[in-house]
């Protein structure tokens, strides 16, 4: 442990500039490691402490984790604690956490830090006090502990022997322990599949009726849409798109979702059912024209309500 303490005086003024007398105030200002010798990988908290005397102060950014300066160690964190004890001292704590990945170093350095203080009259605040000097924070040194040989070029970490076979009895364990990892992997598979089937023995398609009534009133809520503004016709075509979509799907089997409106023409051509295919092809091309279109291209509202008429024809009729 290594510690300093500093007796300072301060010359305090008044406002007519006569000098009063001088007071001495204590800061005292103490550091210390918690080890003095780290191997790699060691973890060392580098400790300060100081101890201002009543009125006084320091610039606590002065010790902050960017400002230590250490050689061989990196840092891997820090932080502070601030109190008043009964004699109206401010202690100050600031705690560093470091360590090594080196084997180049001999010795591991903290470098000393300065620190400025200030002094407060009754009643003025710390901004306002002018600083008084400096303090000197001592530094450390940790002696680094290696079971590598010093003095070489390099240090062949790893051993280019081929590893030793093990013993028969331990080989002879290996399929036994296969066989319980297999043992206990069976019956969790076998209760996740049973899982999946039940949940999807719940998921019932929808019946045809209930399909007609959700297109019934996804159609009543779009044509009770006020398209005479922007906003509302985009959110016309938005519906307007996924109803025509969803019902092609339901009648088709035709996966829409990922389909341009050419892919999805072509998809009905090939399968020559009742849905008809130049309709749906124009009413999606005109839905992404309106949806991806920049806002001054957007169709007019009449384009808009003859497009939503155009939609329940094709939803209507098939």
């Amino acid at each position: 442990m290594i510690a300093r303490t500093l007796f300072v005086g301060f010359v305090v003024s008044s406002l007519g500039g006569a000098a009063l007398s001088a007071q001495s105030r204590e800061i005292d200002v103490r550091a210390a490691v918690d080890k003095t010798a780290a191997w790699v990988a060691d973890r060392v908290t580098f400790t300060i402490t100081i101890a201002c005397g009543k009125g006084g102060d320091i610039l606590a950014d002065d010790l902050s984790k960017d400002k230590l300066r250490v050689e061989g160690f990196e840092i891997l964190g820090g932080r502070s604690d601030r109190l008043s004890d009964r004699n109206d001292r401010t202690i100050y704590t600031f705690s560093y956490e470091l360590t090594t990945y080196r084997v180049d170093v001999p010795e591991l350095k903290v470098a000393p830090l300065t620190v400025r203080y200030y002094v407060r009259r009754p009643g003025q605040r710390l901004e306002d006090a002018a600083p008084a000097g400096e303090v000197q924070v001592p530094g450390a040194v940790v002696a680094f502990r290696s079971a590598l040989p010093d003095g070489q070029e390099s240090y062949d970490i790893r051993d280019a022997r081929n590893a030793r076979s093990r013993r028969l009895r331990y080989a002879l364990l290996q399929p036994i322990g296969l066989g319980l990892v297999l043992l206990a992997v069976v019956p969790a598979a076998v209760g996740v599949i049973a899982a999946v089937r039940r949940t999807r023995s719940r998921e019932k398609p929808r019946s045809a009726r209930q399909v007609r009534h959700d297109e019934r009133e996804s159609l009543d809520a779009l044509k009770a849409l006020d398209v005479s503004t922007p906003a509302g016709r985009l959110d016309a075509y938005s519906r307007l798109n996924a109803l025509v979509r969803d019902h092609v799907h339901h009648l088709t089997g035709v996966e829409t979702a990922g389909l341009t409106p050419a892919e999805i023409g072509a998809a009905l051509s090939r399968r020559n059912g009742r849905v008809p295919v130049e309709p749906v092809a124009g009413v999606l091309e005109a839905c992404d024209q309106a949806r991806y279109a920049p806002p001054d291209a957007l169709p007019s509202a009449d384009a808009c309500r003859r497009a939503i008429e155009q939609g329940e024809q094709i939803v209507g009729q098939s």
